[in-house]
């Protein structure tokens, strides 16, 4: 039996929720509009104060929302840093399609590390449960080193993970890329520390603070778009680990799974190997707003397998480098 849209529960609550997203302080400035100048604040200081920053972009709605935050912070110049994607050779075809016309329409340059060129030459074996994920991590750093990156730009948020919820809206990594949550820098107020040597470098979260709710409400007045998959369309998928897998090149169906075609979206979309669909009937920004106003569970607990290989599997992957 098909599990009912959390947007049928009732519309008090879920409008009570978004009014909570949407109120102002005592300078009359929305939730939002604080969130947005941190945000810009951030990314101008990082700008300012390394050599050769980069953003990970990968056509998900963060680093969507980071570069578009990133094109205001230097409009009416461009965006004065590439963006980099680790391609798994896993991804959505719709989302690497909509990465592509990203960067050209803005005229940025793309940087791609694929996994798939570590896996050929020997550097990365495949994984026995198929999961490309958590082999990003070694051409993640690769393509650091290469391109001598002393600031990553990323979208992490401290709301979906336990292991994100630690980190510093400035992190440093150590000379091989690793991450020490027992050894971080205090951040008083707005302001960061970005010394490092030689080798290091350090990691930025613009939206370290925003929740799965104020991207989306800021996307809706925005007017931001995102690749499809993140509203409702009928799907071919088949359930497994409790969620609904799409059916594709790379993420087949086992002889007991039932293939059965449902109204689904993406609440994230990372590798169709171990990234989930849900039910929903959202359509429309609007309809996701309401949606996610009422959810109780992050998007990665909801649909991502590869964080629930441990309790730690976040966490462990990225003491080793990964985002």
């Amino acid at each position: 039996m098909r599990t009912p849209p959390v947007n049928a529960l009732p519309a008090p609550t879920i409008d009570r929720a978004i009014d909570r997203a949407a109120s102002t302080d005592s300078t009359g400035l929305s939730q939002l509009d604080v969130l947005e100048s941190e945000a810009i604040h951030i990314i101008r200081e990082v700008v300012a104060e390394f050599e050769r920053p980069v953003l990970l972009f990968s056509g998900g709605k963060d680093s969507v929302v980071v570069l578009h935050l990133a094109a205001k912070a230097f409009w009416p110049g461009k965006v004065p840093f590439p963006l980099l994607h680790v391609d798994t050779g896993h991804n959505f075809p719709e989302v690497l399609e909509f990465r592509d016309e990203t960067v050209a329409r803005l005229g940025l340059r793309l940087e791609v590390a694929r996994v798939q060129d570590y896996i050929d030459d020997g550097r990365l074996t495949e994984r026995a449960d198929g999961t490309r994920n958590p082999l990003q991590t070694l051409p993640l750093l690769d393509a650091i080193a290469a391109g001598r990156h002393d600031a990553v730009f990323g979208g992490a948020r401290r709301d979906e993970d336990k292991a994100r919820a630690k980190e510093r809206i400035l992190s440093l990594r150590d000379e091989f890329g690793q991450w020490d949550p027992r050894n971080q820098r205090p951040e008083l107020w707005n302001l960061y520390n970005g010394r490092h040597t030689v080798g290091q470098h350090v990691r930025a979260f613009p939206i370290s603070n925003w929740t799965e709710l104020n991207v989306w409400r800021y996307i809706e007045r925005e007017g931001i778009r995102l690749p499809a998959l993140y509203y409702a369309h009928e799907r071919e998928v088949y359930r497994r680990d409790g969620m609904w897998r799409a059916v594709g090149p790379v993420s087949a169906p086992l002889a007991n799974e039932t293939v059965v075609s449902r109204t689904v979206r993406y609440r994230t979309v990372g590798d169709m190997s171990c990234t989930g669909a849900v039910d929903s009937d959202a359509a429309s920004v609007q309809d996701v707003v309401r949606e996610i106003a009422v959810s109780t569970i992050t998007e990665r607990g909801a649909t991502r397998a590869d964080d629930r290989i441990s309790e730690a599997a976040m966490e462990d992957r990225k003491k080793d480098g990964y985002f």
